[in-house]
């Protein structure tokens, strides 16, 4: 895969970055993503509608609307990091069962500067983690250009590594990177006994544990754990605000207290000590207040949208098809199909734009297998809940039909 930097249309699909080998659009076809993005918008029906497709009014209306529910806005203004952010600080650390938090401006700046963090400690600079993990790929080389860290592979498997890999990997590392699901691979999980077992596993070779938990929020109801029990596994924890929770922006790197008072110090060196964080703060916890009790429902909701697509797609005679996991190891997972991502992407938004029901949103050509290959990335929201298995087959018909008649003209 090669690096890329997410557009403005993929973060609409909610995920925060877009797919390492998809294609940056410019010029002429800028006029495609706003028709896509207008299309979604207009759909009076979707499976997730997340708050970076409102415009810039009602965004800042809902605010200005939640912000009295989750803090005193009589206090004074947030200066590098008080006031709200130090109470949204100390809330992620309650929620993880951590003795700190810290709020990062990026994942990418919170977890690089655990790492580097965690490299001085262990006096090895050497991070085992995923190839398909978001640093490799979504993030330009930066643990090696900017943090003076390497990394290396336990497992090239579209899985986290098991504990087996991880005890006979034949070098040695100084910390071992989790991402919790691995989003690459189609948001999978492994078991909660495997994932005791990876972690002693690192542990027998005196390494440190982090989690990447960009989407850690999700994880609990796969696992059966509540939120600071998973966490405690690890040494330290990275969570996003933006994804799933739909906050403006920003990070939590939560751990130790001493290793966090050192990534403050790293922090302020890597340009994230910010003036003012008040609104990204705010929506952060606007989100945990939302969006957190409702993710169980989410990710069972997913479960029974999976499972209707793979019955659409087998009643539309679309041939070969995956939907992957199955079942969903949370409320996001991927769908493959055997077309051209162009077609699947024009039929999307034809089927958006005609009946007002969006499915899907934006396809992507396979960075391997062979080519006419092409995948999409499913999120299950509170509009998603709405939906019956019944929708979602009528849903697929629809969209089918649509399909079928592009490659027929073709």
């Amino acid at each position: 895969m090669t690096d890329i930097t997410g557009t403005e249309e993929h973060l609409l699909d909610g995920t925060g970055e877009q797919p390492a080998d998809a294609p940056v659009e410019h010029g002429t076809q800028d006029a495609q993503r706003l028709r896509r993005i207008a299309a979604w918008r207009a759909a009076g029906r979707v499976l997730n509608r997340t708050p970076m497709e409102l415009p810039l009014r009602e965004r800042l209306a809902d605010l200005a609307a939640g912000a009295d529910s989750v803090t005193d806005l009589g206090r004074p203004t947030d200066i590098y990091g008080d006031g709200v952010v130090a109470e949204l600080e100390e809330r992620v650390a309650g929620l993880l069962g951590m003795e700190a938090a810290a709020f990062f401006p990026t994942g990418t700046m919170a977890q690089q500067v655990a790492l580097r963090c965690w490299a001085g400690r262990t006096g090895n600079s050497t991070v085992a983690l995923h190839p398909l993990g978001h640093p490799e790929v979504h993030e330009r080389g930066a643990l090696g250009a900017v943090s003076g860290l390497r990394t290396v592979h336990p497992t090239n498997e579209p899985r986290l590594p098991t504990a087996s890999e991880i005890r006979d990997f034949d070098e040695p590392f100084g910390t071992l990177m989790l991402e919790l699901p691995l989003r690459d691979a189609g948001f999978v999980l492994p078991t909660w006994q495997e994932l005791q077992d990876v972690v002693e596993a690192a542990r027998e070779r005196d390494a440190v544990v982090h989690f990447d938990g960009a989407r850690l929020w999700e994880c609990a109801p796969h696992f059966g754990r509540e939120l600071p029990e998973i966490a405690a596994l690890a040494d330290s924890v990275y969570v996003s605000f933006y994804k799933t929770l739909g906050g403006l922006s920003g990070a939590a790197l939560a751990g130790p207290r001493t290793l966090i008072d050192e990534a403050r110090v790293w922090r302020h060196r890597y340009g994230g000590q910010l003036f003012h964080q008040f609104p990204a703060a705010i929506t952060a916890l606007m989100g945990l207040d939302r969006e957190l009790p409702r993710l169980p429902s989410y990710v069972a909701q997913a479960k029974v949208v999976a499972g209707a697509l793979a019955e659409g797609f087998a009643e539309a005679g679309a041939g070969w098809f995956r939907v992957q996991p199955e079942p969903p190891h949370t409320h996001q997972f991927q769908v493959w199909l055997p077309y051209p991502a162009d077609v699947l992407s024009e039929a999307a938004v034809r089927q958006a734009e005609e009946t007002g029901v969006c499915l899907f949103r934006r396809w992507f050509p396979a960075s391997a297998g062979p080519p006419g290959t092409a995948f999409t990335e499913m999120t299950v929201g509170r509009e998603g809940l709405e939906w019956t298995a019944a929708d979602v087959r009528e849903a697929v018909r629809a969209f089918m039909e649509r399909v079928d008649g592009a490659t027929t003209a073709r």
